[in-house]
């Protein structure tokens, strides 16, 4: 009877340990998929990653974060050419280009006669204000000639030292065009 009951309180002891590694271990499974501190992954569905962005973080894994540099950064091309298609897409213009640097998105367009102009810079100043950053300036011109030279300095080096120089003589020239409706 006493190897009996022995046995009996064996198993209810490896039983109870191995429910408590399978709770361990299911705890830890739950906390290494929330643990956005581990390499983010995709979801499944290529298409529902790139409608959402989600992340979530404790207070301490933000502080035990360590050295990492965590940065958002803009894509340029890809934001100038949501502007000029957003701005194509109302009536009255013809042809669009834009320049976006680190602090300013430049717009020279060609419209036809039928838009006012202080209408057309308004739609156009607008268009690029919703779809960037609020300390970007945004400087606009229905001068066509200012297209060829937004695209020069897309092909020129931010290092060439005329650079800077020639994007304030474009402002310049943009200035002296309507630069949308001040309401």
């Amino acid at each position: 009877m006493k190897v009996f009951l022995s046995l009996v309180f064996a198993m209810f002891v490896i039983a109870g340990c191995g429910n408590t590694e399978n709770a361990t271990d299911e705890r830890e499974q739950i906390s290494d998929e929330l643990d956005p501190t581990e390499e983010l992954q995709s979801p499944a569905e290529q298409e529902q990653n790139d409608r959402l962005g989600y992340v979530r973080y404790t207070k301490d894994q933000l502080n035990n974060d360590g050295e990492q540099n965590h940065t958002a950064k803009v894509d340029r091309t890809e934001m100038a050419n949501m502007i000029t298609r957003i701005i194509l897409r109302n009536d009255g213009f013809d042809e669009v280009a834009t320049l976006v640097t680190d602090e300013e998105v430049l717009i020279a367009y060609q419209k036809n006669d039928e838009l006012e102009d202080d209408r057309a810079a308004d739609i156009a100043k607008r268009s690029a204000m919703s779809a960037t950053p609020r300390f970007y300036h945004v400087y606009v011109s229905d001068n066509e000639s200012l297209m060829n030279d937004i695209h020069s300095l897309h092909n020129s080096s931010s290092q060439n030292k005329n650079y800077d120089n020639t994007i304030n003589q474009i402002i310049k020239e943009m200035k002296k065009t309507p630069q949308g409706l001040n309401k």
